[in-house]
C-alpha cells in the first residue's frame, strides 16, 4: 500500500503517541528494580562482597543479546512484533528475578536479570522507530520524544522502591527485595498491551522497509554485514564510539553510587539521587534532540563528552557526601543523554536505509554490551581503588571521546572548505 505525506505525517504522531506510553511504563519498570539489584546480590552473597556490579552487568549484556535478535525480528516482521517479543521476556525476566530474590538463588536471580534485559533492549530500540517515519531534520527530535517519555516513568520508578517492597511484605509475606522484581514484570504487561493493541499500521511496514529476503543467512554473517557497514564509514563509526562511551561511563559509576552510599550510611537517599540521575538521562531530551537537529550531530556528541567529563570529575571528589553526589548524577544523566541521541542521529544518517535496521541492532548491541562490561567490572574496581578512581576511570573515558570528535570536525571542515 501507498501512503501518501499527509497520511504518513498521521501515522508517525500516533506512532510516537503508542511508542511514548510503552516508554513510560517500561522506564519505570527498568528504574524500580534495577535499583534494587545490587542490594539483592549483597543480600545474598554479604554486604562487603565485590560483585555488587554484577546485577546491572547482567541485564545490560541480556540487553547487549537481545537487541541483535529483536532488531532481525523488527526487520523480518516489523517494529510491533520485536517489542511484543521483547515486552512478554521482559515480565518473564521479572518474575523469575523475583522469585530468585525470595529464594535467595544467586543463579536464578541472575537467568532473570538476563532476560529481564529484554525490557531495555524494547526501550532502546524504541528510539529507531521513531525516527522510520520522520523526515531527516525531524528524527533527532523525534528520537528525543521517546527518550523524554522514559522520564516520568524512570523518575518515579525507583520512589515506587520502598512501596513495593512494603506491599509484597505487608500482602504476600515476601522478602524484602521481591516486589519491585514482581511489580516490574506488572509494568511491562502494559507495555506490552499498548504495543499490542495500538500500535498499527507498524511503522517499519509504512515506510516501505521490511526486508525478508535480507535476513536470510546465518546470524553471524548479518551480524559481521552490519559492523563492515559501519565500519565503511567514519560518521558511523563516531556515532557508535559515543554511544559505546557514553553507556560505559554512565553505567560503571551509576551503578556503584547506591552502593557507595550504603557504605556511608546514606542508603535512604540513593533513591533520590538515581531518580535525579535518570531525570538528568530524559527530561532534556527534546532539548537535546533540537540541538542535534540544529547545531549538528557531531556538536551534540562533544558537548555531551564535556559534561560527561565534569560529572566524572565532581563524582570523584564527592567522597562519602551526598551533597555533591546528587549534582555529579544529575550531569552523568545529561551527558548520557547528549551522547545517545547524538550518536543514535548520527548513526541514522550515516547508514543506507536498506540495512539500517540490522546496524540499529548492532550498534545496542555492541553498546550494551561494552555497558555490561563496565557494570561487571564497576564493584571490583570500587572495592580495588575506590569509589573515586573509578569515577577517574570514566572521566578518562569521556576525554577520549572528547578528543575523537574534536578531530572528526577537524578532517569534516577541512574536506568542507577543500570541497568549496
Amino acid at each position: 500500500m501507498v501512503y501518501t505525506p499527509n497520511e504518513i505525517a498521521v501515522i508517525q504522531k500516533r506512532t510516537l503517541r503508542v511508542l511514548v506510553l510503552s516508554q513510560m511504563t517500561g522506564s519505570a519498570a527498568l528504574a524500580a528494580a534495577v535499583t534494587v539489584g545490587a542490594f539483592v546480590i549483597q543480600d545474598i552473597l554479604g554486604q562487603a562482597t565485590a560483585w555488587g556490579g554484577i546485577a546491572s552487568a547482567t541485564v545490560t549484556m541480556g540487553t547487549a543479546f537481545m537487541s541483535q535478535i529483536l532488531a532481525r525480528l523488527m526487520n523480518i516482521r516489523g517494529r510491533r512484533n520485536g517489542l511484543q517479543t521483547g515486552y512478554l521476556l521482559a515480565i518473564l525476566g521479572g518474575f523469575v528475578a523475583g522469585y530468585g530474590a525470595e529464594t535467595k538463588t544467586l543463579w536464578i536471580f541472575m537467568i532473570g536479570l538476563f532476560i529481564f534485559g529484554n525490557g531495555q533492549a524494547s526501550n532502546l530500540l524504541s528510539r529507531y522507530a521513531a525516527t522510520d517515519l520522520a523526515t531527516i531534520d525531524e528524527r533527532g527530535r523525534a528520537m528525543s520524544r521517546i527518550l523524554f517519555a522514559s522520564t516520568f516513568g524512570a523518575v518515579f520508578g525507583p520512589l515506587l522502591i520502598k512501596p513495593a517492597e512494603q506491599a509484597g511484605m505487608d500482602w504476600f509475606g515476601w522478602g524484602q527485595y521481591t516486589g519491585p522484581w514482581v511489580f516490574s514484570g506488572v509494568f511491562f504487561l502494559t507495555s506490552l498491551i499498548n504495543t499490542t493493541l495500538r500500535l498499527k499500521p507498524d511503522p517499519l511496514e509504512v515506510a516501505g522497509r521490511l526486508n525478508r529476503q535480507s535476513e536470510v543467512g546465518a546470524p553471524s554473517r548479518l551480524f559481521s554485514d552490519a559492523i563492515r557497514a559501519i565500519r565503511g564509514s567514519s560518521n558511523a563509526k563516531i556515532a557508535v564510539l559515543s554511544m559505546v562511551i557514553s553507556q560505559m561511563a554512565m553505567v560503571a559509576v551509576m551503578t556503584m553510587t547506591p552502593v557507595h552510599l550504603k557504605l556511608h550510611g546514606h542508603e535512604t537517599v540513593s533513591a533520590y539521587i538515581i531518580s535525579l540521575h535518570v531525570a538528568g538521562m530524559y527530561a532534556f531530551s527534546p532539548l537535546v534532540g533540537r540541538f542535534a537537529d540544529r547545531r549538528g550531530r557531531l556538536s551534540t556528541i562533544q558537548f555531551g563528552a564535556v559534561v560527561l567529563m565534569c560529572a566524572t570529575l565532581l563524582s570523584s571528589l564527592a567522597g562519602g557526601s551526598p551533597l555533591l553526589l546528587y549534582p555529579a548524577l544529575w550531569m552523568l544523566g545529561v551527558g548520557w543523554s547528549f551522547g545517545l541521541i547524538g550518536g543514535s542521529s548520527l548513526l541514522v544518517d550515516s547508514i543506507d536505509q536498506q540495512i539500517r535496521v540490522r546496524v540499529q541492532g548492532a550498534a545496542d548491541l555492541t553498546m550494551s554490551f561494552c555497558g555490561g562490561l563496565a557494570g561487571f567490572s564497576s564493584g571490583f574496581i570500587r572495592k580495588a581503588v575506590g569509589y573515586h578512581v573509578l569515577s577517574n576511570f570514566g572521566m578518562l573515558l569521556a576525554g577520549v571521546l572528547l578528543v575523537t570528535v574534536m578531530l572528526r570536525k577537524s578532517v569534516a571542515e577541512r574536506e568542507t572548505v577543500g570541497v568549496l
